[in-house]
């Protein structure tokens, strides 16, 4: 088994992240890169086994109209701090991807800076795509040439002559030796050469056997790139827009038609499976009743493919497209302004449960229970049921055996071959049969979304009891939830939701920043 078949992704742009200028100075190298480091704690902490971080090489600005190929922006750092982060990564387990902007190059470029520099007499002509001499553009060249999206900002090069394809491959021959790369994100995949994605696919499988090639893919037929000669994998757009609209509309059919459209690209030709990005609106933000945010994660990680998780959405940050920026979709963060969120811990959540249960990424996928706004669905022997309604949902299926919901403790018993599931308004659970699996820990969220009646079958737990006198860093989870407890007392009532919220966080990190979140040490 390749480690991308089972991956759980997280993705950083890092010009945002770290919060760099907009348009590069070419100056010294401000090392930015290493302030990421403190986040590869962070991503192993959510489940995260691999990394697609990018882009990283010089560039005049938003980093897709690349300069230099073989050299870290300066804005970010230098070689060497791209070859100390990934060195981290991997030590921490998590694999790393880059993003590869081969269709296309910045004026700046050496290649075709030439072109301008000595236009009939450049070595280049044929790098460029359209290259005619004649022409003219709004830079006043006196020539013009092919781009992509129309902006000739983003010059588009020419994958049919040897001599790019050639430095290409020499490139991504050089990241992997000097940098030890684990896969590329081929932006604008579907406007590549196809001859050059094939030869960069036995190129990179003859330098590294499991290297893997994902590319951007937004409309089409998904397997005309993902095969065994071209791409590992796509981004799955079509899943993307169906997971938002499909729960903004009450409509799971949307949802339940693209898992059965795709499902003919096979095991093999993973999907890459997102709820959000770098160019598109953050789901936060995309969903009309934020409390869906639940099941909406709930099916990116258990549906068919690799689930990616982008930075900042464990949060629930929000943005969205301003007259045509994507700024707000690309922010500088500090992950200490995040230390306690129940999505993060929602996430945390279903990244142990994915890496866990080995059938949320290889079981055979089978619909159970399809309505506008309730959707179940088995992987192997594990069930996954959603509901987008305001009102619990019941869920009638053919199985066999004990069931335990993994994200609330709930249990159930099927009897005469139907199993009876129930969950809250927006809500949704991963049940796992009984045989053999270990319930005392289950793996859940700090905070149930849905405000919602429990699950038939879930058992209360007794409230723990306060250590008295106990320095906050040698208290026990349970003496944690208990302090939580009394702080919160002494702040008011303290309701029935909120005791079901305290004994749901068994992450001792979570409640220690919890406890001293308060303003005073016992009281409001």
């Amino acid at each position: 088994m390749a480690w991308y078949e089972n991956a759980v992704f997280y993705h950083i742009y890092p010009l945002g992240l770290t919060g760099a200028p907009e348009q590069n100075p070419y100056g010294e190298p401000v090392h930015r890169l290493n302030t990421l480091l403190p986040w590869v704690d962070h991503i192993h902490s959510l489940g995260c086994t691999a990394l697609y971080i990018g882009p990283l090489f010089e560039s005049v600005g938003h980093g897709y109209e690349t300069t230099d190929y073989r050299k870290v922006d300066s804005r970010l750092g230098t070689n060497d701090d791209l070859r100390a982060f990934v060195a981290v990564c991997h030590e921490k387990g998590i694999r790393v991807i880059l993003d590869a902007v081969f269709n296309h190059t910045g004026r700046d470029f050496f290649a075709f800076r030439d072109i301008r520099e000595n236009r009939e007499r450049s070595p280049y002509l044929d790098w460029y795509r359209g290259v005619n001499l004649g022409g003219n553009n709004e830079y006043n060249d006196g020539f013009s040439y092919e781009n992509w999206g129309g902006y000739n900002l983003l010059a588009k090069l020419n994958l049919r002559c040897g001599a790019v394809r050639d430095y290409l491959l020499d490139t991504v021959k050089g990241w992997i030796g000097e940098f030890d790369i684990d896969g590329l994100r081929l932006d604008a995949a579907d406007v590549l050469d196809f001859d050059f994605m094939r030869a960069l696919r036995a190129a990179t499988s003859a330098w590294k056997p499991d290297f893997y090639l994902m590319g951007e893919v937004i409309h089409g037929e998904y397997g005309r790139w993902a095969n065994d000669q071209t791409l590992h994998a796509v981004t799955n757009y079509h899943l993307h827009k169906a997971l938002y609209s499909g729960h903004n509309d009450h409509n799971y059919f949307e949802i339940a038609h693209t898992v059965k459209r795709q499902a003919d690209l096979g095991r093999e030709n993973r999907l890459y499976n997102f709820a959000d990005n770098h160019d598109v609106e953050r789901i936060f933000t995309r969903l009309r009743n934020k409390a869906h945010y639940l099941p909406v994660h709930v099916l990116l990680y258990t549906l068919p493919g690799v689930p990616s998780l982008y930075y900042g959405s464990e949060f629930g940050v929000e943005g969205r497209k301003e007259r045509g920026s994507d700024a707000s979709l690309r922010p500088c963060l500090r992950l200490e302004d995040y230390a306690a969120s129940p999505c993060r811990d929602l996430i945390a959540a279903l990244g142990v449960l994915r890496g866990r249960e080995s059938a949320l990424a290889f079981g055979e996928y089978r619909e159970a229970q399809l309505t506008t706004e309730q959707y179940a669905f088995f992987r192997g022997d594990v069930i996954v049921t959603v509901n987008n309604a305001d009102r619990p949902a019941a869920f009638d299926l053919q199985a066999d055996g004990v069931y335990a919901g993994a994200l609330t403790g709930a249990r159930a018993q099927a009897e005469n071959g139907r199993l009876h599931l129930e969950i809250g308004p927006c809500g949704g659970e991963i049940w796992l049969p009984g045989n053999g699996r270990t319930y005392a820990e289950p793996v859940r969220p700090a905070v149930q979304w849905q405000a919602a009646e429990e699950p038939k079958g879930m058992q209360q737990t007794a409230e723990p009891r306060r250590a008295e006198g106990k320095a906050l860093e040698d208290m026990t989870v349970e003496e944690l939830q208990a302090e939580v407890l009394a702080r919160l007392a002494a702040c008011g009532p303290v309701t029935d939701r909120m005791r079901r919220e305290v004994a749901d966080n068994v992450y001792r990190d979570s409640l220690l920043n919890w406890v001293r979140s308060f303003r005073c040490p016992r009281s409001c």
